[in-house]
């Protein structure tokens, strides 16, 4: 390992301020302090570099949780149900779909918009707060750029196989052929493959970008122990067959083959200050470009359905509504999997505390918030307008064949979020974990709510009622399991949290930390 590194566990590390004052009933693990004079500690269990390091690498380095491997085979499974699904819609046709007259976009492009949305609380983690100076983003940025990639990635399958036709979908892109045919640059579809394109490209360059240093210390652990062989089994196997292969057992050379798979997508880290000093520069860059993709992929995905003409859909205010939408989904979406994690993962709870968890219950709030307040301006710009078709269009919405899939809508997404004024309800962690479920609940209909406008067009012979089919459901089902299996995959293998974020957050990296004169400096 280099020598530069501050954890090698022969340097002693600094004295550290204990927290134990903090801990009480009412601050839970001691950081909901609400004493402005005593900052709360963002870094638990008294730990040095050293500690930090060992932990956080060690989720990846040590045997797999024993909840792990059923955990994947689900989501594995239901992964290859829905890749089933779509080879069987690609074979037969959008026939297999509930689309009908009016109704030409169904559960496809729901799931799209529910998909991007969930990818936007990754970048704003990173990007935003990174520039806002936030530090208690540091052990949340991670998991939430994972979630970022994994989510654009089940949302790219939609606009792929909605289309009908599959194999004609590359004429999305325009690329030259003999024939002439270019895509209409004017429609919103199409802003929609370079806008959600980009914004994968930057999120993935900036995920990858941080985790660089953190895999080359992986690299250099595993480096050091590359003469360990790990043994694997016995495998599982059905009773019929032969007791030999039920008991089998395989040894390999694993930290072996660990330290060339991470020695390769370190890019030689060598953990130089010039390393460093590029890394800072290129981390902020990065930051500053992915920040207004936030603000315009979202909006770019809402003009599919504000520059129409349709009743409900032809507004001005979808693109600022969709982005907090967006953040809302999103930020649910990461406490969905922070908070399991946090309870599996030993050590975890140390990272991710009791203050950050409440952080993001405050922003939900707020973008909740944001949300009830489109719904309202809805309804009163279409009574203002004075357009009859408006005005039906939300009456339809609340009180016609879809009023159960609204009035879910607004239970999820504006009364729940209500919840987290009181103290109690954004600091009991079982409880803000059901919240976050009803809220991306709430998201996904609200997503259904627009595209049932389309059932009453402006010909009421054609008016009729939506209905997925079996391989609607089981699709998005499986969009679901494609999200987890790559979860699961990032969490077994990559770094879950930033190790030298988390570093730089602790009292010990403090400039002025001198022995006893810590005290005021946490």
């Amino acid at each position: 390992m280099s020598i530069l590194e501050p954890d090698h566990p022969d340097q002693p590390a600094p004295m550290m301020r204990s927290d134990e004052r903090y801990y009480d009933a009412d601050t839970i693990d001691g950081t909901l302090v609400d004493d402005p004079g005593a900052r709360a500690p963002l870094v638990l269990g008294g730990r040095d570099f050293h500690s930090v390091t060992d932990t956080i690498c060690g989720w990846a380095e040590n045997k797999t949780p024993k909840w792990w491997p059923l955990a994947f085979g689900t989501s594995a499974g239901v992964a290859g149900l829905g890749t089933l699904m779509i080879l069987y819609l690609i074979i037969t046709g959008v026939g297999v779909w509930g689309l009908q007259n009016p109704v030409s976009w169904g559960w496809a492009i729901v799931n799209f918009v529910w998909w991007v949305g969930i990818g936007h609380a990754g970048t704003l983690i990173s990007a935003i707060l990174c520039l806002f100076k936030q530090k208690w983003r540091t052990s949340i940025n991670r998991f939430a750029e994972a979630m970022t990639i994994f989510a654009v990635i089940c949302a790219g399958t939609f606009p792929g196989i909605h289309v009908g036709r599959v194999w004609m979908a590359w004429m999305l892109f325009p690329i030259p052929n003999s024939n002439a045919i270019w895509p209409n640059f004017r429609s919103p579809l199409l802003w929609d493959v370079f806008a959600v394109g980009t914004y994968f490209t930057v999120s993935l360059l900036f995920w990858y970008m941080g985790m660089i240093p953190d895999i080359a210390t992986l690299r250099d652990r595993a480096t050091l122990r590359r003469g360990e062989k790990t043994t694997f089994g016995p495998l599982w196997a059905p009773h019929p067959l032969p007791k030999v292969i039920a008991n089998l057992r395989v040894t390999l050379p694993y930290f072996q083959i660990m330290s060339v798979v991470y020695g390769f997508l370190a890019l030689g880290w060598r953990f130089s200050c010039r390393h460093w000093h590029n890394y800072e520069k290129a981390y902020l860059i990065l930051a500053g470009l992915a920040t207004p993709l936030v603000l315009s992929v979202h909006s770019i995905v809402s003009f599919d359905f504000a520059v129409s003409i349709l009743p409900g859909w032809h507004t001005t205010i979808f693109p600022p509504y969709f982005v907090a939408g967006a953040i809302f989904s999103g930020f649910a979406m990461v406490l969905t999997l922070l908070i399991p994690a946090r309870a599996l993962y030993p050590g975890m709870k140390d990272f991710v505390t009791a203050r950050t968890i409440e952080n993001m219950c405050k922003i939900i709030t707020v973008t909740g918030s944001m949300v009830g307040f489109a719904y309202a301006m809805e309804f009163f710009i279409a009574w203002y307008g004075g357009n009859p078709y408006e005005m039906d269009a939300f009456i339809r919405r609340a009180f016609g064949p879809y009023w159960w899939a609204y009035w879910t809508m607004i239970t999820c997404n504006v009364i729940s979020p209500q919840l987290f004024w009181f103290k109690w309800c954004r600091t009991c962690i079982p409880f803000i974990f059901c919240i976050s479920i009803v809220v991306n609940i709430g998201m996904w209909f609200e997503r259904f709510v627009i595209v049932s406008t389309l059932s009453a067009d402006f010909l009421p012979s054609s008016w009729g009622y939506y209905s997925p089919t079996l391989v609607d459901i089981l699709t998005f089902v499986g969009s679901l399991g494609i999200f987890m299996t790559l979860f699961l995959l990032f969490c077994r293998f990559l770094p879950m949290l930033a190790i030298s974020e988390v570093k730089n957050v602790m009292p010990q990296a403090h400039a002025h930390l001198h022995g006893d004169d810590h005290e005021g400096e946490h």
